[in-house]
């Protein structure tokens, strides 16, 4: 009798393992770019050369480091403003001049008020559901009378942004706008504590329940020491941990576009490096928004004066924008939203 019960135990495990793999298959293959050409005309806009010209200017020592809530810091908000109304994007009703004020009672004590700055594309079909692209514009400031430019961090994600802002505006021009809002949100304080992200996410201008995903670019234009020898590789955290159906999209993203490496070593969560909780899409994720966070690693020049814009790979950041602009545009233009399930 015991060894008939164990046999029956065993066999409804192999069932509901087969249930779940057939489950899982069933989801991978249903994840398929209908729209390549299209994806492929607008990615091939997005150069290394305005990416360079961006993280140059994001960098520059006439911003003084990008201390939160420093005059350095608010001059840079003012460019990628008016960055925006050039491209002719949308401001959020009630926020004039792409403007979300983070008040200093937000903020550490000692910090004054600072700004979020944010533009949409609203969706031709599902206008109320919401895609974000994240990427924090502060940095460390002026430490000892030395300026910390901040090139990779967040330089490399803040010209993402805005490289893959202008290509999703040339498509829109063309008649291929996104059927979900798109949302580029540029935070502040992330360097003190997530702060900016963590007043939208309390203070959200567009309905978090109504946010179907984030993906978050912080620190996307340099190599870390474990992939010196092979430099194609990204790291991808959070991508699984609220919804299957995300990760499964950016791995479609990959082969079919970019054939970058997909690191998950700190998508694990005993990963002693906790980044999943160090950037502004935890504050989403915190709230049940499935997210992903674009890293490259840690680097020789990773927060110190010496992170400067020459030292950036721009091929590889230009592949690495790539991906997140595919990865975005089958979010905003899938037939439904991701999934919030884990398989």
């Amino acid at each position: 009798m015991k060894s008939f019960f164990a046999s029956f135990l065993f066999l409804v495990g192999s069932c509901a393992t087969l249930r779940h793999s057939e489950k899982v298959e069933k989801l991978r293959n249903s994840i398929q770019f209908s729209d390549r050409e299209l994806v492929s005309q607008y990615m091939a806009t997005i150069s290394q050369e305005e990416l360079k010209e961006f993280v140059y200017q994001v960098a520059s020592d006439k911003y003084m480091g990008r201390m939160t809530g420093q005059p350095g810091h608010d001059s840079l908000c003012n460019y990628l403003i008016n960055y925006y109304k050039t491209l002719e994007y949308q401001s959020p009703k009630g926020y004039p001049d792409y403007k979300q004020i983070v008040p200093k009672e937000a903020l550490p004590p000692g910090v004054n008020s600072s700004l979020n700055v944010i533009a949409f594309i609203e969706g031709s079909e599902y206008p109320n559901e919401y895609v974000y692209i994240t990427g924090h514009s502060d940095h460390e400031g002026v430490v000892e009378g030395l300026i910390y430019p901040g090139a990779d961090d967040n330089g490399s994600g803040t010209a993402a942004l805005m490289e893959i802002a202008e290509a999703f505006k040339m498509a829109e021009n063309n008649g291929h706008g996104p059927k979900r809002s798109l949302v580029f949100l540029h935070v502040t304080a992330e360097e003190i504590g997530l702060y900016g992200s963590k007043y939208y996410s309390e203070n959200p201008i567009f309905p978090i329940e109504q946010t179907t995903t984030v993906l978050n670019t912080d620190m996307i234009g340099r190599v870390d020491p474990k992939h010196q020898e092979n430099e194609n590789y990204i790291y991808l955290i959070g991508s699984d941990r609220l919804s299957t159906e995300l990760d499964f999209i950016a791995q479609e993203a990959n082969e079919t576009f970019t054939n970058l490496e997909l690191d998950y070593t700190f998508n694990d969560p005993k990963d002693p490096n906790s980044y999943f909780f160090r950037s502004d899409h935890y504050n989403f994720a915190d709230k049940g928004v499935p997210v992903i966070f674009f890293f490259n690693g840690e680097h020789e020049d990773y927060t110190k004066p010496t992170d400067t814009p020459e030292k950036v790979n721009y091929p590889l950041l230009k592949k690495r924008t790539d991906l997140i602009f595919a990865t975005a545009w089958y979010l905003v233009n899938a037939e439904q939203p991701v999934t919030k399930e884990v398989l």
